[in-house]
């Protein structure tokens, strides 16, 4: 089987060294494609190229999903698979643009650095060619899970985008402290904050813009500062269910 992945960065880049597949990758960057291409043994092809594909995967983010879907899909001689993150718009183009195509969407739920994890996966549109992609993913060591396009986006909601909101606003409130003075709970949520600020801020960025959930992290914050001992004590409970 023949793969061309749309987005050469570091995911893209991981999902082809899972597959045993003769590989090409496109970038706006062109030199990513080089480099994705070295790294896993493929080969680099333009954006523009006309060359069509077993399988095309859009490894793009997720505000160019749409865009790209309708761009590329049409190179896709079996399937199309998205690895953007987002699943409502992504599943919606790839019904669009790849109606007679097989079709799955997938979410890792780790960076590269951290594979294998588990994968969150919709398969809109099952046959051969995602049947092998998947069975690849899985003997990389990934753990795939079924679920539907609304319930990984609202799951997303609070597993992204509330969780680095909060992190992100400890890490904006906190004040620099000897440390001796930490504690397991403190030691935890530095180390939480470190590790989302290693990441690509536009990334970050994104998911805020789509999955939203920081307002409600402020307005829990707001409601624990002007709590009293009884308020307090009943939000306590209420965080800890």
């Amino acid at each position: 089987m023949n793969v061309l992945v749309v987005g050469a960065g570091e995911m893209g880049t991981w999902f082809g060294s899972c597959l045993d597949a003769d590989l090409a990758y496109a970038d706006t960057d062109p030199a990513a494609a080089e480099r994705a291409a070295e790294t896993t043994g493929g080969r680099a092809v333009g954006l523009d190229a006309e060359e069509r594909f077993d399988a095309v995967c859009l490894a793009v983010p997720m505000s160019a999903v749409e865009g790209a879907t309708a761009a590329h899909a049409g190179r896709a001689e079996r399937a199309v698979v998205d690895l953007t993150g987002v699943m409502r718009p992504a599943v919606a183009a790839m019904r669009e643009h790849a109606p007679d195509r097989e079709r799955l969407s997938l979410h890792p739920l780790f960076a590269a650095d951290a594979a294998p994890g588990r994968i969150a996966a919709v398969a809109d549109e099952p046959g051969e060619a995602t049947d092998r992609i998947r069975a690849a993913l899985a003997a990389a060591g990934n753990d795939l899970f079924e679920t539907t396009p609304e319930e990984h986006d609202r799951a997303m909601r609070t597993v992204q985008a509330q969780a680095h909101a909060a992190v992100l606003a400890y890490g904006l409130a906190r004040e620099e402290v000897d440390e001796r003075f930490h504690t397991p709970v403190s030691r935890r949520l530095a180390d939480l904050v470190e590790r989302v600020t290693d990441g690509t801020p536009r990334v970050y960025a994104e998911i805020q813009a789509t999955f939203g959930g920081a307002d409600a992290i402020a307005e829990a914050a707001e409601r624990v500062a002007g709590a009293d001992d009884d308020e307090f004590e009943a939000l306590y409970r209420e965080a800890g269910r």
